[in-house]
């Protein structure tokens, strides 16, 4: 369900982003540009954006704006501020796990899917420690991996059947 009419408010839409705001962005602009644009999409330029060297401000920003801000992505609002969350918990930084949870939030997650987005998190980095502690052959896994996966496809298959 990826059409604009059921799609959860996005930050993109709290910031009054459109398509035509993207155009341009491939020529990473000049630091007092940048500035400007970050102010008019933001309301205000945040510290860390101070704070980056003024040489790859212009490129931060774009990297930021088409793809985080984007709702034309192949990823909702929700979908991407669920993965930084996810990754964030993971590296960890306590700015990034603030931020994505609030824009998550804003675009429309529930407690109970940012929980579960930590959750999935740390089963991730639960079993890569196990595969990696435990020197696991990567192409047994790989064939385990498309085994398991190919009878789960063959069941889900025969359910849909069913009903």
């Amino acid at each position: 369900m990826r059409g604009s009419a059921r799609r959860p408010l996005s930050i993109v839409v709290a910031t009054g982003l459109s398509g035509a705001m993207f155009a341009g962005l491939a020529m990473a602009q000049d630091a007092p540009s940048t500035y400007r644009d970050i102010e008019a999409t933001l309301g205000s330029v945040p510290t860390f954006f101070k704070l980056f060297p003024e040489e790859g401000i212009g490129g931060a920003w774009a990297e930021f704006k088409t793809i985080q801000l984007n709702a034309k992505t192949a990823l909702s609002g929700k979908e991407k501020e669920l993965i930084g969350l996810a990754v964030a918990a993971q590296i960890p930084c306590t700015y990034c796990v603030y931020f994505h949870t609030q824009a998550a939030r804003l675009n429309g997650a529930t407690d109970a899917e940012i929980r579960e987005a930590v959750a999935m998190a740390a089963i991730s980095r639960h079993w890569s420690t196990v595969l990696n502690g435990m020197q696991v052959d990567p192409a047994g896994f790989r064939q385990e991996t498309d085994t398991v996966l190919r009878l789960a496809a063959e069941r889900m298959k025969a359910a849909a059947v069913k009903k």
